[in-house]
């Protein structure tokens, strides 16, 4: 997929960042769920039943993260201005711009909210791992604190460049002498 024109490049960077914050912490739990050590305590393991049916919801937390930190994206292509093909009824219709920003919006408070909620469980927890593993734990969740503030500005420049008026050339000759 390609930057829609007129998409400043700190725009595209922004969504391209939005969408990867999840990616450390994605592999983080995908190595839980396929049992690869990552400093944890066994009990900690225990609790999330991983490896084992925990490893489930693992997998699936992590493609659903990383499902919504994608549509970032949108808000610089074109599958964020007409709905794609492959969507019956939809499939070449504009999307509605309040609808998309208010979603957006929505993203941006609830991740952002989950970033400083991050902040603080992991400044208070009493999770039993390693020093190497609080370490890692840290470093792949850091760049959660990101994805509200990235999805904020890419989402207020999405609803200023839809809403932008396009000045009308005026009849020739206007407002000269």
């Amino acid at each position: 997929m390609k930057t829609l024109p007129g998409v400043p490049p700190w725009a595209e960077h922004a969504a391209m960042a939005a969408a990867l914050t999840n990616v450390p912490s994605a592999l983080w739990r995908l190595a839980i769920a396929a049992g690869i050590p990552v400093g944890l305590a066994s009990s900690e393991y225990d609790q999330m039943h991983a490896p084992g049916w925990g490893s489930f919801y693992l997998v699936g937390l992590s493609l659903a993260a990383e499902f919504f930190a994608v549509l970032a994206l949108g808000l610089v292509q074109s599958w964020g201005e007409t709905w794609p093909r492959w969507m019956p009824y939809l499939r070449g219709r504009p999307v509605p711009v309040l609808m998309a920003t208010v979603l957006a919006g929505f993203g941006t408070l609830a991740t952002t909210a989950f970033g400083a909620m991050f902040v603080y469980t992991s400044l208070n927890a009493d999770m039993r791992a390693s020093t190497w593993g609080a370490w890692l734990l840290n470093i792949v969740y850091a760049p959660l604190l990101l994805w509200g503030p990235l999805l904020g500005a890419v989402t207020v420049h999405y609803y200023r460049r839809r809403t932008a008026v396009t000045p009308r050339p005026g009849p020739s000759g206007y407002g000269s002498h």
